[in-house]
């Protein structure tokens, strides 16, 4: 596919609009998935404290509001990932392996984009914090880092 939004398939629901100029073929390093890392624990207890923790004002993770609502994944977070070029995958602070740790460590939440060769990272705290718990602007923030940061959509990484 070009980036020429006039020669994109009319059946093709990957529009110039849906994800920028950065998913088209192309100049720059392929970003093969999206991983976001919440600055929560995921353990039973982590999860819990985080919850009571945001309920009282004294924990918050910006992705977090962007993924989920009270209790559960966001119908708008579904859609919107299921729209990504990419596998988005999520991990909390003691999910990481060693790589995802590296280049989330001091700042999150975070979104990196691995590139197959290595971590970039494409938003922090301050940037998520911007999304105001919008799964829409979340991927349009993504867009504007990818293209940012010089890469673009490639291949998706198989899944594991």
């Amino acid at each position: 596919m070009t980036s020429d939004p006039s020669s994109t398939p009319i059946d093709d629901p990957r529009t110039e609009r849906d994800h920028g100029p950065a998913a088209s073929d192309g100049d720059g390093i392929p970003v093969r998935r999206l991983v976001g890392v919440y600055h929560a624990s995921g353990t039973l207890t982590g999860e819990l404290a985080y919850w009571v923790g945001a309920r009282l004002g004294r924990a918050h993770c910006a992705l977090c509001d962007i993924t989920h609502g009270t209790f559960r994944m966001k119908s708008g977070w579904k859609t919107c990932r299921a729209g990504l070029p990419v596998p988005f995958e999520t991990f909390h602070l003691d999910e990481r392996d060693d790589a995802v740790r590296a280049a989330s460590e001091g700042s999150t939440p975070c979104v990196l984009a691995d590139t197959g060769t290595g971590l970039v990272l494409l938003l922090g705290p301050d940037e998520l914090e911007a999304c105001a718990g919008s799964p829409e602007q979340l991927v349009d923030a993504i867009d504007r880092a990818v293209t940012r940061a010089g890469l673009r959509f490639g291949q998706p990484a198989p899944h594991r």
